[in-house]
């Protein structure tokens, strides 16, 4: 007997063994047939099409062979909505509440019989006293004063030099874009009535003492850290926790001679922080622009506005004479007037193409943005939430580095502190935010394959799925189970798992493939990477948040030779190939990923830019709940 006819056999026998069984319990009847038979859960899965399926009915039941044919499971499952898979979310941040710096537990380290010290007698004798500070501040205190009971602030009956110079460095916090009310101490004083100046004057000393102590380690916290935890915003940030040990910054603020420079140096030391510094004071020092146009105008060629005027002023106040030479008679004509005629079609173009904007003639929010800006006041909010991500990063970033800011939409690649090259780039649209973490640069891949990220197949394709069930595979997408074996998309059970589906898809590399002719990997846990993109146009306009949360860059062989320190030519013969290959690194590189409202060029010139994700609003509220959460121990 050929094993043809045995098989035939063996599922006629069966058939005719679990008799009206199988019709009772249809879908679970056959699912157990093709068990037995296969021994092999996925080959039952990719031999079961509703065609083979009602092939292997018995003829045991001649009642049913008329009646409505039963769904199989599999048939009932798609119609079953799988629950999406979520993006990261944003959470309610909850600052850590500060705790009490209890003198007596300093008391209680020291040395029963240790020399007797003007501290000693003064912590002895300090009573309700109520200082609030972060518990790793006040940690630290006890920790040092337990082990060096005496004075860093005072010399004899006053402040000494040391404390004067660090109480400046403290009143100047906000040139740093920090709060100075974060970090007030009162000079010791004498209450008006006083009888024991002497006693008074020494509780009033040690007061002074442990809260210079509490607030600079806090002016060392926020300079180094950061006021906000990061992490702790939404579920797209993602930063290593900075050390700093407390303990040591109070003992070398202890020992300086200059302990205000050791506390400035805690600041980020990178040309970004500087320039941002920088532009923080000129915004502080500058009048309010005298043309404010509503960030959410919109006007079309034939259209009227009553913002309009204010755009037609400021494109001639910033002209330029070659801009002015073009096109200054048709602005002199149109002055002043509400509608946006034909004529000056051409001037909105020309005035979009200098500010590097998709020259299309229409006034809306990008336009109005790049061509009047924001408020001072606006920009100065921008520029401290700048320098308050960039405390979230390395103090030093790296001479050489990639730079990647979502909310400017560009890349850059910078080597030994020089910008070497600058591009456009899609980032993930606001459903698919792009996430806020650094990493490093560890190979280009050529001809990718794109793995494609569960999200994906669960909230996009599962419904073309239900509609065609061999879409994945019309499509160039190979499917593979658990065990890495190739399947077709029409044998998979894609609804019978929830959201945890146990197979992987992936597109071949092609011309139609996602990621393009090469992807530029720093493997992460978010998927996110660098790539090129057959979709060239979504490059030329000025919003370009469209992607499902990786990068892609506008010119990613002229990114991918600089990386690997080669030739565009290299990389196109790489490509060229036609081969999925890979290329390692020499030496990793950091890359930032990062998202900036306000960013300095390469020039140093400060960039502003609208906040497609909502995270400065995010940002200001945690920072917000910071300054009321302080503000009683302030």
């Amino acid at each position: 007997m050929s094993m043809r006819r045995a098989k035939r056999s063996s599922v006629a026998v069966l058939s005719l063994a679990i008799g009206a069984a199988v019709w009772s319990e249809p879908a679970s009847a056959e699912r157990y047939l093709f068990d037995i038979l296969f021994g092999n859960g996925q080959r039952a899965q990719q031999q079961t099409a509703p065609e083979q399926r009602r092939q292997v009915r018995s003829p045991a039941a001649p009642s049913q062979q008329h009646s409505k044919p039963r769904r199989s499971s599999v048939e009932r499952r798609s119609s079953v909505e799988v629950p999406k898979v979520s993006s990261p979310s944003f959470y309610n941040y909850q600052p850590d509440a500060p705790v009490r710096v209890d003198p007596s537990k300093i008391e209680a380290h020291l040395d029963e019989e240790g020399e007797a010290s003007t501290f000693r007698e003064a912590l002895s004798a300090l009573t309700d006293f109520e200082l609030l500070a972060e518990e790793q501040i006040a940690a630290a205190i006890i920790a040092h004063y337990s082990n060096k009971p005496d004075f860093i602030w005072v010399d004899g009956n006053k402040p000494n030099e040391r404390a004067r110079a660090v109480l400046r460095i403290l009143g100047d916090a906000g040139e740093f874009g920090l709060s100075e009310t974060d970090y007030v101490v009162n000079l010791p004083g004498r209450a008006p009535g006083s009888l024991d100046m002497a006693a008074e004057r020494r509780d009033a000393l040690m007061r002074f003492e442990l809260t210079l102590s509490a607030r600079a380690l806090r002016y060392a916290r926020d300079a180094n850290t950061g006021r906000v935890n990061p992490n702790k915003l939404s579920g797209y940030h993602d930063f290593p926790e900075k050390a700093l040990e407390e303990s040591r910054v109070l003992r070398v603020l202890a020992d300086s001679r200059k302990p205000a420079n050791y506390l400035e140096a805690l600041h980020p030391q990178n040309a970004s922080y500087a320039a941002l510094v920088e532009e923080l004071e000129v915004l502080r020092e500058s009048p309010e622009k005298e043309i404010l146009v509503a960030p959410d105008t919109f006007v079309r060629p034939g259209a009227s506005h009553p913002e309009f005027p204010k755009i037609l002023r400021i494109i001639d106040r910033d002209a330029d004479k070659d801009f002015r030479d073009e096109y200054g008679k048709t602005l002199a004509e149109h002055m002043g007037g509400e509608t946006y005629s034909r004529e000056l079609e051409p001037v909105i173009k020309a005035a979009q193409e200098k500010h590097d904007l998709n020259p299309d003639g229409i006034v809306g929010p990008q336009t109005v943005d790049s061509l009047a800006g924001d408020s001072n006041a606006a920009r100065i909010e921008k520029v401290q939430l700048a320098l308050e991500r960039l405390r979230w990063h390395p103090s030093r970033l790296g001479s050489t580095r990639v730079m990647i800011n979502a909310a400017g939409y560009e890349a850059s690649y910078i080597e030994n502190g020089q910008e070497k090259l600058s591009m456009r780039t899609v980032v993930g649209k606001p459903s698919n935010q792009t996430s806020f973490f650094y990493d490093e640069i560890e190979y280009v891949e050529f001809n990718p394959y794109w793995g494609v990220p569960r999200s994906i197949i669960v909230n996009e394709m599962l419904p073309k799925l239900r509609r065609n069930p061999h879409y994945l595979d019309e499509r160039g997408y190979e499917v593979t189970n658990a065990q890495g074996r190739r399947v077709s998309s029409a044998a998979v059970d894609w609804w019978g798992h929830g959201s945890r589906i146990p197979y992987n898809v992936r597109q071949k590399p092609g011309k139609s493939n996602a990621l393009g002719a090469l992807k530029i990997m720093f493997p992460n846990k978010h998927a996110i990477y660098m790539h090129d993109t057959p979709e060239k146009a979504l490059f030329e306009r000025d919003t370009r948040a469209f992607s499902h949360g990786c990068v892609r860059l506008q010119e990613p062989r002229e990114m991918a030779a600089a990386v690997l320190g080669t030739s565009v030519d290299e990389i196109d013969r790489r490509v060229a190939q036609g081969q999925n290959s890979r290329q390692d690194m020499k030496e990793t590189i950091p890359v930032y990923v990062g998202y900036f409202t306000a960013w300095p060029d390469a020039s140093g010139e400060v960039d502003y830019h609208r906040d497609v994700y909502e995270r400065d609003e995010n940002l200001k509220k945690a920072l917000t709940k910071v300054e009321e959460m302080r503000s009683p121990g302030s």
